[in-house]
This record gives C-alpha cells, structure tokens and sequence, in this order.
C-alpha cells in the first residue's frame, strides 16, 4: 500500500501537502508532536501524536511500513535561530536525524522527503540560483537545514534510504501568519499604512503552499532518491516593492509603502531559482501570483477585518 506519512500535518505546508496526497488518491497518516492537535477538515488514514525520538514513531514505522514518509516539521523562524540556536538545531537537524535513524532501523524500504530552504544558498552570486550553486548560510537557520541535507545524503550513500530534498524558496498562501506577505496585508489593513524593513529592491521567488505541495508529489513519484536536491519555486522573481504596492492597490490603501532601510539578520538580498530539475520531473505551477495574492488577501480579510 502507497501509503505517505506525513511529519508535522498540521503545520502550514503540512496541511497542503496531506491534502494533495490525499486528494491523488494516496492513504496518508498524519503524525504531529504530542502537544499538537488533529486536523478535522483532513480525511486521514490515521493521525497519531507521537514525540521523536520515541519508541511510538518506531513502532508505527514498524507497524505501517509506509511508501513516503516527509518531514515537514520543525522551526521556520530565521530571527529566532539568532537567539535560540539550540532550539532551531534540534528541530531542524536533530529531527531530521532520529527520523531517518528510526526509518533505517524499522522501515528501510520508505522513501524519505526533507523540506529544506533556499536559506541554504545565502547571497547568490548570480541569478537563476541552480542546485549546484555554492552554499553560504547566512544564519543558524541555514547552516541547520544544510547539515540535515547533508544527513539524508549521508544515509542515502551509507545506508542505501532513499532520501531527497526539497529546497522550498518563498511558500506563501492560506494560512500563514507570519513573513512578508502576511506583514503586508496584516498591516495594510489593520493600520492603512505601511513600513517595512529593508530598501524595498530586495527580491524573492514565490510560491503558493499549493503548488508546493504539487511539487512534493511530483518529486515523490518522479525523482531518483539518491540525496539530491530540488529548488522548489516558480522560476519567477519579484521585488519587496513591487509586492507591496501590488498588495496594497488590491486593498485599496492609499499611503504608498514606506522602507526603513534597515536588514534583518540572515535576509538574502536577491532570489530566484532555476527550477529546471524539478520541471524535468513534470512540475509546472499552476497558481500565479496574482491568483496567490488575491486568495491570501480574501483569507486575511476574514482573519482581520
């Protein structure tokens, strides 16, 4: 049985990636940590809570010899890694250790997804930044998501687990209360004005939760598993400014948004990926920006107004 375990289920990419499985016909289990609670609105197979390390998650490794297991738990705060770097490292690494050590022991024939992020590349020195490209952290944050890429490549070289990684660039959409999109909105229309950090030059490459959770699908049932990484992205690159005066327009505030200059800790100036490995795999996304931001901006309406 296809069956795909999903780590973290009721995290932001969590969610989307159990509904797109689910919704492609494959059993999923969701397990969360212990102090999470179930998701009502996803048709599991099985949801269990379960601490890892632990003798539960074994077990249910043992038990259910699932097909997929991803890992879409742990921290996803750049600013917090500053100051509580032991925190990040055993949610971001550590993790990622005793899950594919548990999988090693008890399913070794489960293929194995890690999220990672574009934090890994740092300050490109050009642009598209394809997978080959140097990797130069600029935080705890990016320097924690590499070394658990550099485990999963480990364990797939030594112990033959079919690993692969999934480098996610800017995820936005339904659901996220937090980064730059959700700043913008959130203070657009509480305040019905605007400041931000940085110059408004810097630039990412987004992509709604949605088509990130196509792309997991698409490297589970296409890619090699050998410890290779993909950019999971749209390919496409827009600046902090041109967001937020595209934001705020479709809010109908009429301040233009103003940029404090100031960067913060492990901010990259300039993204956007070369997403030709994973397009070789089938991957083309299917929501624009545009459609990304106008169903954000609909959801953030009935969060705040």
């Amino acid at each position: 049985m296809t069956s795909v375990l999903v780590f973290g289920v009721s995290g932001f990419l969590g969610r989307y990636i159990a509904h797109e499985f689910l919704a492609n016909g494959y059993p999923v289990i969701g397990v969360d940590a212990g102090q999470k609670s179930f998701i009502p609105d996803l048709d599991l197979f099985r949801y269990e809570k379960v601490n890892v390390p632990g003798n539960a998650f074994s077990s249910l490794l043992a038990e259910l010899q699932p097909w997929l297991v991803i890992n879409c738990a742990g921290s996803a705060s750049v600013g917090a890694s500053f100051t509580s770097p032991s925190i990040d490292f055993q949610a971001n690494t550590m993790l990622v250790f005793e899950v594919l050590e548990a999988i090693r022991l008890m399913a070794p024939d489960s293929r194995f997804i890690m999220l990672s992020s574009a934090a890994v590349y740092g300050n490109p020195s050009g642009l598209p930044i394809s997978e080959n490209h140097r990797l130069e952290p600029l935080s705890p944050y990016g320097f924690h998501k590499l070394q658990a890429e550099s485990l999963c490549l480990e364990y797939s070289k030594i112990h033959g687990i079919k690993t692969a990684v999934a480098r996610i660039f800017s995820a936005y959409g339904s659901g996220l209360r937090r980064q730059v999109i959700w700043d913008i909105v959130r203070r657009s229309l509480t305040y019905g004005e605007l400041e931000l950090m940085g110059t408004g030059e810097e630039t990412r490459d987004f992509l709604h939760a949605k088509d990130v959770a196509l792309a997991i699908r698409i490297m589970a049932e296409h890619s090699s598993f050998a410890g290779e990484a993909y950019n999971v992205a749209s390919g496409e690159e827009v600046s902090i400014q041109e967001l937020a005066t595209l934001l705020t327009t479709m809010i109908g505030t009429h301040s233009s948004p103003r940029f404090n200059g100031q960067q913060d800790p492990g901010s990259p100036k300039n993204w956007r990926a070369d997403i030709g490995r994973l397009q070789g795999l089938g991957f083309t996304p299917s929501i624009s920006l545009m459609q990304g931001l106008q169903d954000f901006l609909q959801w953030s309406r009935g969060q705040l107004v």
